[in-house]
């Protein structure tokens, strides 16, 4: 005779998963994770459109792997014949500005009209732990379930201004995988705005009224580069004090030379976090874009880009070798020891040095 139960509070053995069936797609998953894509995998998933291939080629560029970077310059190279065919946005500003909810609003405001748009977030790394925040994914909540838009926080590491050294790869196969806007995002510190100017077709300077910035932005030169600035935070009571800044960046605009492409600089207000005046920018780059092709204007700089990343990645390498070799680095703790009982000059050494590392090549 069976045993009464004593409680209700029993338990029931559950339904058991077919072992097959877990196992297989457990070793699928895995599979599919640990699969490394031939170059030509790479290219067509990327020609296609697919994130994942596309996510995967910035990390092998990203990479300072030797394997990975041959890769990715093969995956690069076939690229190219497909990018190129998008408009370049460089956005900055102070942090506490405003700049990913600014930027949330102007991509869904590009994607609703038909646009794809690529979000390049340039995030600050760790001196120290050269660890990074990486949190503009987590900032922008609707652009990131947004089919049509593909945003990627890359750490700055170590490279000049805080902007990532390999971004302007990133913009090739984010324009070979079919989109039509790149947005670059910089930190807003240090030289990173002058980088990201070097590498888009606009470049828009975020500024907040109200908090003693005005004056600041005047001083510095990052007002000379700008293309438009735009007084974001215009709502509530900010409203009066983003117009008196409007006024007054756009009498600082005409104290500088006028910009070679002819291009007369705009101010304009907007409230990200009300969605006002983000069809003013927009309609405001747009007419940019225009009269730059109208006067190949847009060529030339472009060309003119190109022609300094050849320059600086050639310093870039050169750099590196130098001060990567054997016998440099030995002969310069010599010359650091000289220069300590002043028995030499920085130059003198800096000279004998530069002798030293071309008698080897």
């Amino acid at each position: 005779m069976a045993k009464k139960q004593s409680s209700a509070l029993h338990e029931k053995d559950g339904v058991s998963q077919p072992e097959t069936t877990s196992k297989s797609s457990a070793k699928k998953i895995q599979t599919n994770r640990s699969k490394k894509p031939s170059i030509k995998e790479y290219v067509a998933g990327i020609l296609d459109g697919n994130i994942t291939y596309l996510s995967r080629a910035i990390t092998l560029v990203e990479s300072t792997n030797q394997k990975h970077q041959e890769k990715a310059n093969q995956i690069l190279e076939q690229c190219l014949p497909y990018a190129n065919k998008s408009v370049r946005i460089g956005i900055t500003g102070v942090p506490g500005v405003g700049k990913s909810t600014f930027i949330e609003a102007f991509g869904k405001h590009l994607t609703n009209k038909g646009n794809k748009v690529a979000v390049l977030a340039v995030d600050p790394s760790s001196s120290i732990n050269k660890g990074s925040i990486l949190g503009d994914k987590t900032r922008m909540e609707e652009l990131v379930t947004d089919k049509n838009a593909f945003i990627r926080p890359s750490p700055s590491g170590t490279s000049l201004g805080g902007v990532a050294q390999k971004t302007r790869e990133s913009i090739i196969l984010c324009e070979a995988a079919g989109f039509d806007t790149i947005i670059i995002e910089t930190v807003g510190v240090g030289q990173s705005e002058t980088m990201v100017h070097s590498m888009v077709d606009f470049f828009l300077l975020l500024k907040i009224a109200g908090a003693g910035d005005e004056l600041q932005g005047i001083k510095r030169g990052i007002i000379e580069m700008a293309d438009a600035i735009v007084i974001n935070k215009s709502d509530g009571e900010n409203v009066k004090n983003a117009k008196i800044a409007k006024v007054e960046f756009t009498r600082a605009l005409h104290l500088y030379p006028p910009k070679e492409s002819g291009w007369i600089p705009k101010v304009l207000t907007a409230s990200a976090l009300q969605n006002s005046g983000i069809e003013e920018v927009s309609s405001m780059i747009d007419g940019y874009i225009a009269s730059a092709k109208e006067t190949e204007f847009f060529k030339n700089k472009r060309n003119h880009q190109n022609k300094f990343w050849l320059q600086a990645t050639i310093q870039q390498n050169l750099h590196d070798s130098f001060f990567k070799d054997k016998n440099i680095a030995k002969a310069l703790e010599q010359e650091i020891a000289l220069l300590k009982n002043g028995k030499t000059t920085p130059f003198s050494s800096a000279e004998k040095l530069l002798k030293l590392y071309n008698d080897q090549s």
